[in-house]
């Protein structure tokens, strides 16, 4: 399917239903010819889905991946060596992290929770933001932030040309002593193997119609019939697009303090970027509570329930949520052979 990004919508439905009705086919909105109605274990036919399964990328050089690897896990590359990309993004929460928003460099509390690093080569639009097309873009950003890693490349490259082990490693994978694209490359290309394949709903994409039960059927239908698959698409259930965060309620401000709650504003200054966000993945959600930019959902089913108050214009039922989490469940996958277990939320930061 071809990646399109939908122009912010105002607090209205008119003119998001428009752009969404033009920027995607007909599947993805939900009407789907010749689907059934929600009853029991009713499947939508395969060959219509408007997703596609997770793939692992084969053409990863080894040797980037485990330098990046361990650059990832090292807090050499933070100002202070006691941060790393890992202290925020932990392989054992989703690829995310427990706390509502995290804290950095000496002691501040980030804008944004931090989203799961796991599937992110899938994303075109990255940060809640989106305001980066690239993941060596985008980590070069987090590296030099005064408010996240707060490092600069002379200090970098000064630790890295010191250290036996990387002078060997980046030898090894490049060819040549660290400088800042082999950093940038190192780690993009080990971020890029983080993908978590043969979920339950990928199993069920292959034509496994066992692999779903009729809770998640139900919810299935319900995901596509409400409209979430308009902007949670593709194979990664969304990245690839903006929306405003309350077209129907405004949600309330977790936080008057924090300015992220301003979404895409931030970046561009335009009025109309006021309450944009990235629409983020759904992969592996059931596992990388709390929710949402400022983490402001405990659970998923609070998650769901906001979600279709803001997005959807709909007080979904018990059920309907009950039905919808056990989809949403579907969606998390393995890595390293094991698959993804749920940690607690943190209830402060």
């Amino acid at each position: 399917m071809t990646r399109r990004f939908m122009s912010p919508a105002p607090a209205g439905r008119g003119r998001a239903w428009v752009l969404l009705a033009v920027a995607l086919p007909a599947a993805v909105l939900g009407f789907v010819p010749g689907s059934r109605a929600v009853s029991g274990t009713t499947a939508v036919p395969a060959n219509r889905q408007p997703f596609t399964s997770l793939q692992v990328p084969g053409n990863l050089d080894p040797k980037k991946v485990a330098l990046g690897e361990r650059l990832f896990a090292d807090p050499i590359l933070s100002s202070q060596q006691r941060l790393s990309c890992a202290s925020c993004h932990d392989l054992a929460h989703g690829g995310a992290n427990p706390m509502k928003r995290t804290v950095g460099y000496e002691g501040r509390t980030h804008r944004f929770n931090a989203p799961t690093i796991f599937n992110v080569g899938n994303n075109y639009r990255l940060g809640w933001r989106g305001g980066f097309t690239s993941l060596e873009e985008q980590n070069e950003n987090v590296l030099l932030d005064p408010n996240l890693m707060a490092a600069t490349w002379p200090m970098v490259l000064s630790r890295l040309e010191a250290s036996p082990t990387y002078a060997l490693m980046f030898a090894g994978a490049f060819g040549r002593p660290p400088d800042r694209a082999a950093v940038l490359d190192a780690l993009a290309t080990y971020q890029r193997s983080l993908v978590t394949p043969n979920s339950a709903f990928d199993r069920y994409l292959a034509g496994d119609r066992s692999a779903l039960g009729d809770d998640a059927l139900r919810g299935y239908q319900l995901f596509r019939d409400y409209g979430c698959a308009a902007c949670h698409q593709g194979s990664n259930l969304g990245g690839n697009m903006f929306q405003k965060f309350g077209i129907y309620a405004p949600p309330p401000r977790a936080d008057p303090d924090n300015d992220g709650d301003l979404g895409r504003f931030t970046l561009t200054g335009k009025e109309e970027d006021k309450g944009v966000f990235r629409v983020p993945s759904l992969r592996n959600v059931a596992v990388t509570a709390p929710y949402f930019h400022d983490g402001r959902a405990p659970t998923l089913p609070d998650a769901i329930a906001i979600m279709g108050a803001s997005q959807l214009g709909r007080r979904l039922s018990p059920a309907d949520i009950h039905s919808l989490v056990a989809f949403l469940e579907t969606l998390t996958g393995e890595y390293n052979g094991r698959t993804l277990e749920a940690q607690p939320a943190l209830d402060d930061h």
